[in-house]
C-alpha cells in the first residue's frame, strides 16, 4: 500500500520508503523489525503533523492505514 495524496514529494518518499521498509519485513516473515518498523512509522506521521509538514486529510488518511497495520501486526508476534 503506497500512500496516493496530494502531499509533498520529499514527504511521500519518506512514508512511502517506511511503509516499504515494513512491508517487506512482513513479507519475509522477520515480525520484530516489521513492529519496529509500524513504530518508526506511526512516530513519523505524528512528527511530520505536528511540524506542519502533512496536511490534516492527509494525517487522517495517514493515522486510518497505521491504525490498520497495528490491528494487523496486534496478532504478529513469536
Amino acid at each position: 500500500m503506497r500512500c496516493e495524496t496530494m502531499m509533498k514529494r520529499s514527504v511521500k518518499q519518506q512514508l512511502n520508503a517506511k511503509l516499504n521498509e515494513m512491508n517487506m519485513n512482513l513479507a519475509n516473515n522477520y515480525k520484530d523489525l516489521a513492529h519496529d518498523a509500524l513504530k518508526e512509522l506511526d512516530q513519523m506521521v505524528e512528527d511530520l503533523k505536528q511540524s506542519g509538514d502533512l496536511k490534516e486529510k492527509d494525517y487522517q488518511k495517514m493515522h486510518q492505514m497505521v491504525d490498520g497495520y497495528k490491528v494487523k501486526l496486534s496478532d504478529y508476534h513469536h
